[in-house]
């Protein structure tokens, strides 16, 4: 069977080579190729563990306010939801697993505990509670089970199967509209293309039961986040804007939701502007879309939107929203990496810093991702880079929440898991041949190598061990953050794949 490896290492090579003469014919874009690739391939490999020494360190939260590091060490931390208890639930995506943290009842700015509610499940993000049942967005289907707070029971009910999945976007975004409705977001499949399927790119609307009531509203290419203002009662959703057009075009967009509207994507961006690939004999169409409120920063990447409701919050931002930047990556020079608060005044909308400090000289340690608000007015805020979760407080004093208890558990890390993990002598010799051969032939050595120097916008696999174990990295190599692209290779494949990288970053 040597025969067929070398077909398979011969096909990635000629994979990779066809890539680069696409990327050679493609029409300049303004932005440097091996700048772009710094930005894009760092994150592929480089899931960290944050601690609190960091976050007080690093971090810098609004006047007024304090942060702390209310759990470490959530694989992937995703979408969250305040239970009506104040414990919060974090969707755990790339490991299929919701988690249960417990409210600080103690004080100290950190979760009491936590354990797994949920598992087994396909990429799940989307969360929401309506009539005593906890829903979950998977990436082709909506399931459903019983909580009464802090435990679920019964059976998952799944009640609406069938969604597309695959694609950039798969992420199923959910949550439950002031009408008692369950509203879904379908995010496209593609940067840039007309979609066979019309749900893509469109949010969806159903009953709690999931009967399906038709799609509310078409062009939006990835709205992450969307929430109901308090103040006038619109549906307000962010948009992340195509790429591969120039580091500072098209803008990213907040829009306001309206049933039936179309939002332009594929054919038009920023304020029906005419897309230069796709937009040519659609100029009726674009004419008659909704223009975007508000506009964020080219590949700022908006995702979480949180209207604030409680009473706690200055008065200048009670009732306005909060808005989590994921980050750049098409861009040669980082761009995004923090909160920002939007307030609506006679002007206009207005943007201003809430939270900073997770992009430091050009250095990434946090990607915000979700935002959250309990009963009590604390702010929640998934980090899927950092795998951890801040609670943000008015009134509160980031030094004081930083101390750990004294009796506080040594994390564990990766690295540790992964020797826990580490298969025999035979395998590991097995992998060695075998994963080294897939690793050439799905084309990894072109992004990424184990020694130094390397090659103009080339990422280190050196200490890779350290940041993942065996079956995490085994689960990252199926969803990794775009835009990487998934191994498709069987089981057996990926893992032997894993266990050569891992043993190789030793």
């Amino acid at each position: 069977m040597r025969w067929v490896k070398r077909i398979g290492i011969t096909l990635g090579l000629l994979i990779v080579a066809l890539v680069v003469v696409v990327w050679i014919m493609l029409p300049p874009v303004n932005i440097p190729l091996g700048g772009m690739l710094a930005n894009v391939f760092p994150d592929w490999f480089d899931p960290r563990s944050t601690d609190s020494e960091t976050v007080g360190r690093e971090l810098v939260v609004a006047d007024g306010y304090g942060i702390s590091l209310f759990a470490a060490d959530v694989p992937d931390a995703r979408m969250l939801r305040v239970t009506p208890n104040g414990d919060v639930l974090v969707a755990s995506t790339s490991r299929g697993s919701i988690v249960w943290l417990a409210k600080d009842a103690d004080g100290d700015g950190q979760s009491d505990g936590r354990k797994t509610l949920l598992e087994n499940l396909d990429g799940p993000n989307g969360l929401d509670f309506h009539d005593g049942y906890l829903y979950v967005g998977e990436e082709e289907q909506i399931g459903r089970i019983a909580f009464d707070g802090d435990s679920v029971s019964g059976r998952y009910e799944v009640i609406t199967a069938g969604l597309p999945g695959g694609g950039g976007h798969w992420r199923k975004p959910l949550r439950f509209g002031p009408d008692g409705l369950m509203y879904v977001v379908v995010g496209s499949s593609c940067n840039v293309c007309e979609e066979e399927d019309e749900r893509r790119a469109a949010m969806l609307r159903f009953t709690p039961e999931g009967e399906y009531l038709g799609i509310y509203a078409t062009g939006l290419r990835n709205s992450a986040g969307f929430d109901w203002s308090p103040l006038d009662g619109g549906l307000y959703a962010t948009d992340n804007g195509r790429d591969l057009l120039g580091d500072d075009y098209p803008p990213c967009e907040l829009n306001l939701i309206e049933e039936g509207a179309f939002y332009g994507w594929p054919y038009a961006n920023a304020d029906r502007d005419i897309d230069p690939d796709m937009g040519a004999g659609h100029e009726a169409l674009i004419a008659s879309s909704m223009a975007p409120v508000f506009d964020f920063r080219a590949h700022n990447a908006p995702l979480g939107i949180h209207f604030l409701r409680g009473e706690q919050h200055p008065e200048a931002l009670r009732g306005q929203a909060l808005v989590a930047l994921h980050g750049s990556w098409n861009r040669s020079e980082k761009d995004g990496y923090k909160v920002i608060s939007l307030t609506w005044g006679a002007d206009g909308i207005t943007a201003r810093d809430f939270l900073t400090g997770f992009l430091k000289d050009g250095n990434v340690i946090g990607r915000p991702a979700e935002i959250a608000e309990g009963a009590d007015g604390a702010i929640y805020i998934s980090d899927d880079f950092a795998n951890a979760v801040y609670r943000v407080t008015a009134g509160g004093a980031t030094g004081d929440l930083m101390a750990l208890p004294a009796d506080s558990p040594t994390p564990v890390g990766p690295s540790s898991r992964y020797l826990d993990e580490r298969p025999d002598e035979q395998m590991r010799a097995t992998a060695l041949v075998s994963g080294s051969e897939t690793y050439l032939a799905a084309g990894c050595a072109a992004c990424h190598q184990f020694d130094t120097p390397l090659a103009d916008g080339q990422v280190s696999l050196a200490g890779l061990a350290d940041r993942f174990g065996l079956a995490e990295l085994e689960d990252y190599l199926v969803r990794p953050k775009p835009p990487m692209p998934p191994f498709t290779g069987t089981a057996q494949e990926r893992r032997l794949l894993s266990i050569y990288l891992l043993e190789s970053s030793l």
